[in-house]
């Protein structure tokens, strides 16, 4: 799954002669016993394979380095951490027997031995050690124990089953974040039932507690009963004194229930300010509850006979989502100076694009874009928001143009060729997108963004599935809890055949974040596995999310949901 682009590599020479100690010259004989490398040696070896995406390889190096270099528990860590990372069991349990050899117990290594065991599926074994990880005397030990179910185990009922039986032996400590988090787990995993025991033993626990509420809306809301949780959040709302993350936290969760008016009225109580008002005029026009947004420009206007340049910028985004146009381009040509003079220019150009005077939109763009006085970001996106309207407008011709000239301003720049390539994609030009990703990686070899974009691409229009899986492990190992990353994973396992794996991780992106490219990727590989039911259950929740997105339309065409 591609990722919003968000985010020296100088050792081309050393990679080379390293490799040329390792290769043998033909003719020569194949000396009699291949003699183990130094320490040095391995773990430079192991460092190249990581930064090349080959987590095997990498595994196994930072293996024989921890092996050669005795007493040393540093690299009998790190080998065990790739080697978890790259999901090879068998490594990680020798790289985990040498570092418990050589380092006391810590947490650290409890948290690592309790994934090994649920990946083995020892889930007695498993449960022993989440236990010790419970019950230690450091306040932090419960975190390794949900960070050690949160990325082990390929059966996430297994994994509810064991937390399940920890909950009832008394083990959870009693911290109330420890109860939040363990429940927010449970939800994860999927077992409403779980969720539903953890969430009254927080209750009897911390009766007063406004986050066990919090808890308690959210575990309804993920298990369809909408008209409860609201009755939660009602009783909720009358909390005194309100905080303001409280506040917040109650808006979040109207939010997520698709009731967007209520979390505005949730945010118009208490002392206001812009940020908070920027917020409540989103959540407004995502209802589409033109009354009350029409009352908060009312109040917007009153609130201050000069508004400054972050107020006018408001002012004018508040109009825009009115359909007011010509107000809205009257705030936004009033907006001073500062930063917000920058971001009012580019609404400018899109207000009047809303009102067809195209040849007016793409006049102010160019002016901004050919303006030196205002920062490259600024001019950047001058070129990126063209381009999205041309798109919009069904310009391809104009799309390119566009492109082209913001490169031709700004070379190699990563944003303009990130959108690009993704241009690229959307018109079945894989060559051309590779080449842009590319271009990306040449001047920053870490990007994650590309890497992952590149290695998605690859795994899904092409059959090249070794070299995506190589460049999406570069990305995991840079970024390893990323959602769009673990989804990218999961797509490229699948496309490889190996089904249990792409589900375990397939369901761990979308416990972490609800998005209808993951949910689309989830269904598809449970149709595949014979799993139809679960399957048409994602796909729904992937067509609530997002009814046009590509690959749930991909995917319900191809299975035939």
């Amino acid at each position: 799954m591609p990722v919003t682009l968000r985010f020296p590599l100088s050792t081309l020479l050393p990679a080379l002669l390293f490799a040329a100690c390792f290769v043998p010259l033909p003719g020569l004989a194949k000396p009699p016993a291949a003699k183990a490398p130094d320490t040095l040696v391995a773990t430079m070896a192991g460092e190249y394979a990581l930064l090349a995406g080959r987590l095997d390889e990498a595994a196994d190096w930072y293996l024989q380095a921890a092996r050669s270099a005795e007493g040393d528990a540093g690299l009998a860590e790190r080998a065990t951490r790739i080697a978890l990372l790259g999901n090879d069991n068998a490594r990680s349990a020798q790289a985990l027997k040498l570092w418990r050899q050589r380092a006391p117990y810590s947490l650290a290594m409890g948290s690592a031995e309790a994934t090994l065991s649920l990946r083995d599926n020892k889930l007695r074994a498993a449960r022993r050690q989440l236990e010790a990880l419970l019950r230690d005397p450091d306040p932090k030990g419960w975190r390794y124990a949900v960070a050690a179910m949160g990325s082990g185990g390929k059966d996430p009922k297994a994994t509810a089953r064991v937390l399940g039986e920890l909950v009832g032996s008394g083990a959870i400590p009693d911290d109330l974040q420890a109860w939040l988090v363990l429940g927010g787990l449970a939800q994860r995993l999927g077992d409403a039932a779980l969720t539903e025991r953890i969430v009254a033993a927080v209750i009897e626990h911390f009766p007063d507690e406004p986050r066990v509420a919090l808890l308690r809306a959210s575990q309804l809301r993920e298990a369809d009963k909408p008209d409860e949780a609201r009755a939660v959040l009602a009783t909720l709302a009358k909390t005194e004194p309100m905080t303001p993350d409280l506040r917040l936290s109650i808006a979040a969760e109207y939010d997520a229930l698709g009731d967007s008016a209520a979390a505005a009225t949730m945010l118009a109580q208490g002392p206001q300010d812009d940020q908070l008002y920027g917020l409540r005029a989103s959540l407004l026009a995502k209802a589409d509850d033109k009354p009350a947004l029409g009352e908060l420009y009312e109040e917007l206007k009153q609130g201050s006979a000069s508004p400054d340049p972050s107020r006018r910028l408001l002012l004018g985004q508040t109009a825009e989502f009115l359909d007011r146009h010509a107000e809205a381009l009257e705030w936004y040509r009033s907006v001073a100076g500062g930063p917000p003079r920058a971001q009012a220019r580019l609404r400018i150009a899109k207000v009047l694009h809303d009102m067809d005077r195209d040849a007016e939109a793409w006049a102010a763009l160019r002016e901004l874009q050919a303006d030196a006085s205002v920062d490259d970001d600024a001019r950047r996106n001058g070129y990126l928001l063209e381009a999205e309207l041309r798109m919009d407008d069904g310009d391809a011709k104009g799309e390119l143009d566009t492109y082209a000239r913001g490169l031709a301003a700004y070379p190699d720049d990563p944003e303009l060729l990130y959108a690009r390539g993704l241009m690229w994609e959307r018109r079945d030009d894989i060559a051309r997108a590779e080449a842009d990703l590319r271009r990306i990686l040449v001047a920053d070899p870490e990007n994650v963004a590309a890497l992952n974009a590149l290695g998605y691409t690859l795994a899904d229009r092409t059959n090249r599935f070794d070299e995506a899986l190589q460049l999406i492990d570069r990305a995991r190992v840079a970024d390893p809890d990323n959602p769009a990353i673990i989804d990218s994973h999961g797509w490229v396992l699948y496309r490889l055949g190996r089904n249990d794996e792409a589900l375990a991780e397939l369901r761990r992106a979308f416990a972490l974040q609800k998005d209808a490219e993951i949910g689309a990727h989830l269904g598809e590989v449970l149709w595949v596995t014979g799993n139809k039911d679960e399957a048409r259950k994602y796909f729904e929740e992937a067509r609530k999310l997002d009814p046009d997105n590509r690959s749930l339309k991909r995917a319900l065409e191809k299975t035939g949901a």
